[in-house]
């Protein structure tokens, strides 16, 4: 039982880890654009983060697929600025979940993109080479994600219903936040 609650905090503390941030920016910008309300469809959009990310690390740990970390960590700033783009043209319409099939799909493809980020490091920690500790890390991970979604969800609440910003300036300005704080992660990240 020790072993389950060891591989969960490292998925809880690699996601919530304030040195690597990177995935807790691309989990705000995906939650920016919706609020309590859209709850099934955050837990949706979370999970199939996680699943995309599950199955990479899987097949990473098992030497299915190698991909170079150094294409990866290039790629994954190169996630999140999609999805805060995203959110900056789609925050011109009223209704921001028509284009919600291919944010699903994208969310799925870029789990895989973070999940192959973290092979690595779980590939030093793990000790078998059996499936569990990998689905107790996931887990770890999955319940990161939903803190990082209730903080977001409140932050939005307050900012909209208190400080009366309306919804469309929350996602801009969340949005170009995080497209700020990503860019040096591309400079640093850019093959020269």
């Amino acid at each position: 039982m020790s072993e389950f609650w060891l591989y969960l905090k490292l998925g809880l503390t690699h996601v919530l880890d304030t040195q690597a941030y990177d995935h807790v920016l691309f989990i705000i910008v995906l939650v920016a654009a919706y609020n309590f309300s859209n709850w099934k469809r955050l837990l949706g959009l979370v999970s199939l983060f996680t699943l995309g990310h599950t199955i990479s690390l899987l097949l990473a740990s098992f030497n299915i697929v190698t991909v170079s970390s150094s294409v990866i960590e290039l790629l994954i700033p190169i996630t999140i600025l999609i999805t805060a783009l995203f959110n900056i043209f789609a925050a011109r319409k009223s209704n921001h979940s028509e284009k919600i099939g291919l944010l699903f799909i994208l969310t799925f493809f870029f789990g895989l993109i973070h999940g192959f980020g973290f092979a690595t490091y779980f590939n030093m920690i793990k000790d078998d080479n059996t499936i569990l500790p990998l689905l107790e890390f996931a887990l770890g991970i999955e319940i990161a994600q939903i803190i990082v979604v209730i903080v977001v969800l409140i932050a939005s609440f307050i900012f909209q219903s208190f400080l009366r910003f309306n919804k469309r300036d929350w996602i801009l300005i969340v949005s170009s936040i995080v497209i700020g704080m990503v860019i040096p992660m591309l400079m640093e990240n850019w093959p020269s």
